[in-house]
């Protein structure tokens, strides 16, 4: 069971996901604006946050840029249609994964089990590459001996890609190891969190030296 603040504008859909989600074991909250929200989010934090992307007064993009400014939760987006800008936008914001309106409550519910699973189940140890510490016991990153704070998302997928140094992982390989998904996925997830990772990891992100891009193949992490 999730704690979980659910932001939705539309009543009838924030009604029903509310009592859908009820049903699967989560503690649901509920919040009809992106003030009302983040207003909700600050005076109790949730363990994680499902948001509507067109909301009134503040929309769901500067919501999720609200957010993770001060925390690292797992946020998943809804949007009305399979917008490219829509969804792109919604990633770079923060976002760890998205569903497509109507929500299907059992295809919601699989994404929050989903997101909640990934920053547990390494195999302990210590990791180190260069500057950068990967301590798979206690799940933390640093680098030059700085804390870095990562979503549950960019942990997984850092923890994927550095337990096989130089293995390349393509996009699919990723989907499915990170993210649990199980079919032909969307590789813009695993193209943001690259970005959103590199922004945080490597000393010049349009020059990464661990997370690699290997063209017309997907991602490697970077010999040690």
């Amino acid at each position: 069971m999730a704690a979980i603040l659910l932001i939705e504008d539309d009543a009838l859909l924030r009604r029903g996901l509310e009592l859908a989600l009820g049903r699967h074991g989560h503690d649901v909250r509920t919040a009809a604006s992106g003030e009302d929200g983040l207003r909700a989010f600050r005076s109790s934090p949730p363990e994680l946050v499902v948001l509507d992307l067109m909301l009134p007064d503040v929309d769901g993009f500067e919501v999720c840029r609200r957010i993770r400014a001060v925390s690292e939760i797992p946020v998943i987006m809804l949007t009305a249609r399979g917008d490219d800008f829509d969804i792109v936008s919604g990633l770079a914001a923060g976002a760890d994964d998205y569903v497509v309106k109507p929500a299907q409550p059992t295809v919601l519910d699989a994404r929050i089990r989903a997101v909640r699973r990934r920053a547990p189940g390494a195999a302990e140890g210590v990791r180190v590459h260069r500057e950068l510490r990967v301590d798979t016991a206690s799940l933390t990153v640093s680098l030059r001996g700085e804390p870095v704070r990562l979503t549950p998302t960019e942990l997984r997928l850092l923890l994927t890609l550095s337990q096989a140094p130089a293995q390349v992982f393509s996009r699919q390989q990723l989907l499915e190891l990170v993210w649990e998904h199980d079919y032909l996925g969307d590789s813009r997830l695993v193209d943001n969190c690259v970005q959103r990772l590199r922004a945080k990891i490597e000393t010049d992100p349009a020059r990464p030296e661990y997370v690699q891009t290997v063209r017309g193949f997907g991602y490697r992490f970077g010999p040690v």
